[in-house]
């Protein structure tokens, strides 16, 4: 096949719905082309959205249970989804909701069993992209720069500004990848003290005032000094990154405000480059109207925003592309970015045959 009808969906660290993406890839003179025909976000409930914070506390019965309820949850959804945009499409490819993430220890957990999004859909479904790489040594993560090469080659940097920031590019040859820091995950958990979800275009940041010693502290995390490929997750974020928060008795504008100065310094730090080049950034934080605007003021390179489309379903396409290349064996998690041993086709492949 050189043409293929996808489910991308996706979870990301900010726990703020289930993004859905409707795609559509073709193989062309031995370049991919790629269209996003609808997407949505599905808001998580109150209910849901505090299940999955809190399912890094479960003991391992009821986390297998959690496993399987969001995979019917997440078949579900995509059976709603498909009776407003009703089309044949190929399989499903689920990127789930990451709980664990300790590489060192060989050890991920995104849920969302595959086995249930199948039964509840009736659609081949295609989850677990990380662990064949985590098997093999490696980080896995980031995995979207597969797509970024793939999809977006003719940006020097593709950065996505979710719950963690990631960036992607080429250098010698080899696609290069890392986690650079926290974004949306600390705003949004500075923003839950006065009952908000996120800080809209940044006005209360851009309201503060820069906590110098509060800046030091955040920007010399050990994470910080070590060399790339590495990755961060929830684990970290609360046991390095919550507590310097948590310890300084500051007002909110202004931890809000020295916290965007740390993301746009570490985001700064990992594009370092004398040459102006072209950067795409996606995700969440791409509507940061004061985050950008502090990016832009650092940076000697073009800041590329593209339509809302791609802003907020950039890693849903790309996870349906992975499903693309793990139905096509084809590599779909490069060792250069995770430092694995080798490059590897991730992902559990589940479906049903007529008999």
């Amino acid at each position: 096949m050189s043409r293929y009808t996808v489910i991308g969906v996706m979870s990301g660290t900010s726990f703020d719905g289930l993004d859905i993406a409707l795609c559509q890839f073709e193989k062309k003179s031995n370049k991919w082309n790629f269209r996003v025909l609808e997407a949505k976000t599905d808001p998580y409930s109150s209910e849901w959205k505090q299940q999955l914070t809190h399912a890094i506390k479960l003991n391992g019965q009821q986390l297998i249970k959690l496993d399987s309820t969001y995979g019917a949850y997440i078949g579900e959804k995509v059976n709603q989804f498909l009776k407003k945009h009703p089309i044949r499409i190929d399989f499903i490819s689920s990127h789930g909701h990451t709980v664990y993430h300790q590489p060192e220890k060989r050890v991920t957990l995104q849920i969302g069993n595959g086995a249930d999004i199948l039964a509840k859909s009736g659609i081949t479904t295609i989850s677990n992209f990380r662990s064949v790489d985590v098997a093999l040594g490696g980080q896995g993560a980031p995995l979207v720069p597969v797509g970024d090469e793939q999809l977006f080659p003719e940006y020097k940097y593709c950065l996505n500004l979710g719950g963690i920031a990631n960036i992607s590019f080429k250098q010698k040859g080899k696609r290069i990848a890392s986690d650079i820091c926290p974004v949306n995950m600390a705003i949004n958990y500075l923003m839950q003290k006065v009952s908000k979800e996120i800080d809209k275009d940044g006005e209360m940041a851009h309201s503060g005032i820069l906590i110098p010693q509060l800046l030091v502290q955040l920007n010399n995390l050990d994470f910080y000094k070590k060399p790339g490929p590495k990755s961060l997750g929830r684990e970290w974020f609360e046991s390095e990154f919550m507590p310097i928060l948590d310890k300084h008795d500051f007002g909110l504008r202004d931890l809000l405000r020295t916290t965007y100065e740390h993301i746009a310094t570490q985001i700064t730090l990992a594009t370092e480059s004398s040459v102006k080049k072209p950067v795409l950034i996606t995700g969440g934080g791409a509507h940061n109207k004061f985050l950008i605007d502090l990016l832009k003021a650092k940076t000697n390179h073009q800041i590329i925003i593209p339509d809302k489309q791609i802003i907020d379903f950039k890693e849903a396409l790309v996870f349906a592309f992975l499903g693309v290349l793990r139905m096509r064996h084809e590599i779909n998690c490069l060792a250069s970015v995770t430092g694995a041993k080798k490059d590897s086709v991730g992902g559990c492949v589940y479906g049903t045959m007529n008999v």
